[in-house]
């Protein structure tokens, strides 16, 4: 993710921010550019400082304070480039429900600026009535409880997750060590893009080499974990104890793992930070994050920066009396498997 800046009066801005503190100006976010923008009136819609010959208009859903993000004012588009993909929204006239969905968009449009960065094709269920992108966000009703998960482009999401104590409550009861609405929308468009660029892609043998056989009973292999709990020494091969269910899980959990580490990169370049451990000379090198991650080539250059700034901000982050914000490690088969979605994100980029 990167910072932003007002072109009014060079404010620091956030990809979440609507309105600059500083001068007051109304911000929108061009997608086309990755850019947030100051704005300024121009009759019925808006003139964006960031693309002076540009109007724009902003996506339905600000109106629920749920976007902040721009369309062309020519486009036929009432919503924008991450908010088109929504078939099911829930009732918004009830609070809990807007409040809800709120906090899945903000996580949802940090999904988007990354798959949009990285250039992977995201066709929609108009351009691919069968298997184009598409999100169901639901709440649980009448008894019967939304599942989470991916099934042919449908990603399908349980609004539950929003309210910090039953995601809490999930986490535990899974034994996971980490879980974030940005979390499973990563997971989930993991599922996704494994249909599209492994399985459909013709890349299962080189898939199966690193994560195994997905052709195992997937039924069987959950409920012998929902039943026994996690793999023995899973952390040996798997970047998480739930990616040790079935090769889709470990492909879905790695994919998400590898978005955590380009995106949380690309945010501590734009801070210009460098790690150098100050305790002696046998501590190493000091690392600069001065790379954008979205463009490196090598799996291995994001590795060696990935690490030293997860040490450092763990370290940093328990002196708040807090659980470590990256509480994973990373072992050689889990690093292999990073390199593997690596190359097959590079080998799909269109931009």
């Amino acid at each position: 993710m990167k910072l932003f800046l007002c072109q009014h009066c060079s404010q620091l801005l956030y990809f979440e921010n609507r309105q600059c503190q500083n001068c007051g100006h109304r911000l929108g976010y061009l997608p086309s550019v990755a850019t947030l923008s100051a704005l300024e009136h121009d009759n019925n819609v808006w003139r964006a400082l960031a693309l002076p010959t540009g109007r724009f208009r902003f996506c339905n859903n600000a109106q629920y304070d749920a976007c902040n993000w721009l369309v062309p004012a020519e486009s036929s588009e009432t919503f924008c480039a991450a908010c088109r993909y929504n078939r099911t929204i829930p009732d918004l006239t009830r609070r809990e429900n807007l409040e809800r969905w709120g906090k899945f968009e903000l996580a949802k449009h940090r999904l988007f600026y990354a798959l949009i960065r990285l250039g992977l094709p995201l066709p929609s269920r108009t351009e691919d009535p069968d298997q184009g992108l598409v999100f169901d966000f639901l709440a649980d009703a009448g008894g019967h409880k939304v599942m989470t998960g991916h099934e042919d482009g449908l990603i399908t999401i349980n609004l539950s997750e929003a309210d910090d104590a039953e995601r809490e409550k999930l986490r535990l009861a899974m034994g996971e060590t980490y879980r974030t609405l940005l979390g499973d929308l990563r997971h989930e468009a993991g599922h996704y893009f494994w249909d599209r660029l492994v399985r459909d892609a013709g890349r299962l043998e080189t898939f199966r080499e690193f994560f195994g056989d997905e052709r195992q009973d997937y039924e069987i292999v959950l409920q012998a974990r929902y039943a026994n709990g996690p793999a023995r020494n899973w952390q040996q091969s798997y970047i998480s104890s739930y990616a040790a269910v079935h090769p889709w899980e470990d492909f879905a959990e790695t994919w998400a793992h590898y978005l955590h580490i380009v995106d949380t990169l690309e945010m501590a370049f734009a801070f210009g930070i460098g790690i150098r451990p100050g305790i002696n000379e046998r501590t190493g090198p000091g690392v600069a994050l001065n790379f954008d991650p979205y463009d490196t080539g090598s799996i291995h250059r994001l590795i060696e920066a990935w690490l030293p700034l997860t040490f450092a901000v763990n370290s940093i982050i328990r002196y708040m009396g807090e659980a470590d914000f990256y509480p994973f490690v990373l072992s050689p088969p889990a690093v292999a498997k990073l390199g593997f979605i690596h190359e097959l994100v590079h080998q799909n980029r269109r931009v």
